[in-house]
């Protein structure tokens, strides 16, 4: 460094002559600068940022942490998530109550850390055996329970789990539809065999999946009954619902009336109850439940 001004050198004065160390020393900071650029778009590529517990319990549990980004299998779809909804499934299963949910996701911690089964969201990559999306595809859907994931920024699904998002719906919007309209879908539709002209009740008529049950029931041109609480009558009656009860003033299952299929997402009554109010050959779907007896009544017991 003989002959140079250190003052000149450390502040890069134009008129100090550059000796070969500070050269190299400018070459290796440049190189390392290029290096931590590719290493931080590298790490961008193959990880990702996700809601994840790794023991069950309260939202407390819930970390957002950087886990691996996830690649689509042949038949899988890789979507960046641009909305997710979150359903009771999702709470039950980060509690891990009733106990039967553990059988699902693990007993003591849960096996798949992540939540989430409804998803919108940009397709960013197919596999080789996928044929119905291809790459920026706006698309929805819902995932398996045991796959869970969708409360992050990307998740893989099946194919034939997802469908392409209308044009006119937000993603937030889209995102709302999945589970909770399945849910009604097949209990209405596969297990009630609803037909056209059949008088329907809808217990439960509020919730998520009770508002979708009441807007498909009507579309099969049927007589739909709902039951809610009082602060929800005027809402379930301007989605199409025939008649409301209030459940706080009326109890439906010892009114009088009979109902060729009954909907209920909600888990709360007694297979009598059910049988009292239901017409000769009816059908009950039950879609919820809220205590293991209840459920354990109506898997046993409910032989119409």
């Amino acid at each position: 460094m003989r002959g140079v001004d250190r003052r000149r050198l450390k502040t890069g004065h134009p008129g100090h002559v550059r000796q070969p160390f500070c050269r190299h020393l400018e070459e290796r900071l440049l190189m390392d600068q290029v290096s931590a650029r590719a290493g931080v778009r590298k790490k961008e590529e193959t990880h990702m940022r996700a809601i994840v517990y790794h023991t069950y319990g309260s939202p407390d549990v819930l970390k957002l942490e950087e886990v691996q980004k996830p690649v689509p299998q042949d038949d899988e779809v890789l979507v960046q998530v641009h909305a997710a909804s979150v359903n009771a499934a999702d709470w039950h299963l980060m509690r891990g109550t009733p106990f039967l949910a553990r059988f699902v996701n693990g007993l003591q911690k849960p096996k798949n850390t992540k939540l989430g089964a409804d998803v919108a969201g940009r397709v960013e990559a197919v596999g080789r055996n996928v044929t119905q999306f291809q790459v920026g595809d706006d698309v929805f859907g819902c995932i398996p329970i045991h796959e869970l994931g969708s409360f992050a920024e990307y998740v893989c699904a099946h194919e034939d789990a997802l469908a392409l998002k209308p044009a006119k719906m937000t993603f937030e919007q889209a995102v709302a539809v999945p589970l909770a309209a399945f849910t009604a879908l097949q209990g209405l539709r596969d297990k009630g065999q609803i037909k056209l002209g059949q008088k329907v009740l809808v217990n439960g008529a509020s919730g998520g999946v009770g508002t979708a049950a009441v807007q498909i029931a009507k579309s099969f041109g049927t007589e739909v009954t709902a039951v809610c609480s009082t602060g929800n009558v005027d809402m379930v009656r301007s989605i199409g619902a025939d008649q409301v009860i209030d459940y706080t003033h009326e109890d439906f299952t010892q009114n009088g009336q009979r109902y060729d299929l009954i909907f209920d997402a909600v888990g709360n009554r007694s297979v009598s109850d059910f049988k009292r109010a239901l017409s000769p050959n009816g059908i009950c779907a039950v879609a919820g439940f809220t205590t293991l007896p209840h459920l354990f009544q109506v898997l046993v017991l409910f032989t119409i």
